[in-house]
C-alpha cells in the first residue's frame, strides 16, 4: 500500500504498523526486548551492532546522528505505535527501514521463517494540530489496556485500578518513563523535542485517567 504522506523536518507524526495478516510480531519477552533495543540502537547513522548494545550500557553506544526524535512508543502483540519528530531529511523513512529490517531478520532467523513480517509500508499520520498531538500521548500509552479490557473504549472501563496496574507492569512502552521510573529505556526518548504538555508525572497520570474515564 502506497503511503500518501510527505515528512517534513521539525514536524510530528504518529507512525505504526502491524504484522502481515495481523500475525503476532512479538511472541515473548525476548522479542519485545529485541525490538525495544532496536528502537534505541537503530536510531542513528552508525551501523546496528547488537552485540555491542548487549555488552555495554546504551549511554556508551555511539549511534551517530539520530534520524528522529521519539516522544512516545508502545509495543503490542501484533503491532507497534511510535510518536516521532522528523529530525533530518528522510529521517523517519531511514529509521523505520533500519528498525524493521533488523527486527525482521532477527525474527525470521529465530523462528525459521521467510518472507515479510510487517504489513507493507508502515503507516503514518501528521500530528499537525496541538490538540491531536497531545491526544496521541494518551492514545499510544493507553493502547495496552485493550489487552485486559478489549472493549473498554466502546463500553467504558470496568476497573480503572486494574488498568493502571497493568500499564505499570507492561514494560514495553514509554509509560513508565513518563512516570519517572529510572531505567535504560528512557534513553529512547527525547522529550525536549516535543511540547511540554506534562509538568509532572502527576499531570501525565491525570491526563491518562481523564481518557480512561471518558465516555464518548
Amino acid at each position: 500500500m502506497e503511503r500518501k504522506i510527505e515528512f517534513s523536518i521539525d514536524e510530528h507524526y504518529h507512525v505504526y504498523n502491524r504484522g502481515v495478516d495481523k500475525r503476532l510480531i512479538f511472541n515473548n519477552n525476548q522479542d519485545y526486548e529485541r525490538f525495544t533495543t532496536l528502537l534505541f540502537v537503530a536510531n542513528g547513522t552508525e551501523p546496528v551492532n547488537l552485540r555491542e548494545s548487549i555488552n555495554k550500557p546504551w549511554s556508551e553506544i555511539n549511534r551517530g546522528e539520530a534520524f528522529v526524535d521519539i516522544g512516545a512508543w508502545c509495543l503490542m502483540p501484533n503491532h507497534f505505535h511510535l510518536l516521532l519528530r522528523e529530525k533530518t531529511e528522510k529521517g523517519i523513512s531511514r529509521f523505520l527501514a533500519k528498525l524493521l529490517t533488523a527486527y525482521s531478520m532477527y525474527f525470521n532467523v529465530r523462528y525459521q521463517r521467510t518472507g515479510r513480517l510487517f504489513e507493507g509500508n508502515f503507516r503514518a499520520t501528521h500530528a499537525d494540530k496541538d490538540e491531536y498531538l497531545k491526544y496521541l500521548f494518551s492514545y499510544i500509552h493507553l493502547n495496552p489496556v485493550k489487552l485486559v479490557e478489549p472493549e473498554w473504549k466502546e463500553k467504558g472501563l470496568q476497573d480503572e485500578n486494574r488498568a493502571k496496574n497493568f500499564l505499570s507492569r507492561h514494560r514495553f512502552s514509554s509509560y513508565l518513563d513518563y512516570l519517572g521510573e529510572p531505567r535504560q529505556e528512557s534513553l529512547i526518548l527525547n522529550k525536549e523535542a516535543f511540547p511540554q504538555y506534562f509538568n509532572s508525572k502527576l499531570d501525565f497520570s491525570s491526563q491518562l485517567s481523564d481518557w480512561l474515564s471518558y465516555k464518548g
